[in-house]
């Protein structure tokens, strides 16, 4: 589903990514975690053409992320993007929110594209806010939003970057449970997170990164029970007190 192979990516002549590559194939949850400043968010930019990488290849099946004639909008109509701060658009109702991105790349009509955001809107059990506007809910509530106008796309996977990080902490586990929902169902994820308690979970693999290096990618039960490198060891002996 997503390839990524010997990615690297610069800021001038500070290298942020070197050499990353792993494979996240149909059906997966992947988590990607790391201090601040590892190269977590920034990778996972790259998969969808958010930011561009000078140097290796991203397929997201057949298409080739930094291929200049691939179309990057279609590209992430197929692959959803959920951000920290939402990203809603907040002079527009909830409804219009969900419906703007349906009918002006996927050229669906008022109805049909009102049909599939409010039956995403009660998926996420935000259907009484229809009608509001962003400012009048919650974190958590917005950014359950978000996931909703982002599966309202149809994606083929789901990319999240740090979701929960700007929410007050009992608002997490509303937006948690709707991505652990997700990821029962089969949906194909790649999640930059700091919550392990979601990775222990639903994560098929966990992708430890520090100073732009993909230094573990192991699966769920190694990472947790035999990490190899010194680095994510304290790493997780910093989280995993909380």
């Amino acid at each position: 589903m997503i390839s990524i192979q010997n990615v690297n990516k610069w800021y001038g002549s500070f290298q942020v990514l070197t050499d990353c590559s792993t494979e996240v194939k149909k059906g997966e949850v992947i988590v990607v975690c790391g201090p601040s400043g590892s190269g977590k968010s920034t990778l996972i930019k790259c998969v969808n053409g958010l930011e561009p990488f000078q140097k290796g290849t991203i397929l997201i099946g057949d298409t080739s992320v930094g291929d200049p004639k691939t179309d990057l909008p279609k590209l992430r109509s197929k692959v959803g993007m959920v951000f920290q701060n939402f990203e809603l658009f907040p002079h527009l109702s909830i409804t219009d929110n969900l419906c703007l991105a349906q009918q002006r790349v996927l050229g669906r009509s008022t109805d049909e594209a009102m049909e599939k955001g409010l039956k995403l809107l009660d998926r996420v059990g935000l259907k009484a806010h229809a009608n509001k506007y962003p400012g009048q809910l919650s974190g958590g509530q917005q950014q359950r939003v978000a996931i909703a106008r982002a599966l309202a796309m149809d994606p083929i996977a789901m990319l999240f970057d740090e979701p929960t990080s700007a929410l007050d902490p009992e608002m997490v586990n509303e937006v948690l449970d709707v991505m652990v929902e997700l990821a029962q169902e089969g949906m194909t994820m790649m999640c930059v997170t700091h919550e392990m308690g979601f990775a222990r979970k639903v994560a098929t693999r966990v992708i430890f990164m520090d100073q732009g290096h993909i230094v573990e990618d192991a699966s769920k039960d190694e990472f947790f029970n035999q990490t190899r490198s010194e680095r994510a060891q304290q790493f997780l002996s910093k989280i995993l007190q909380h």
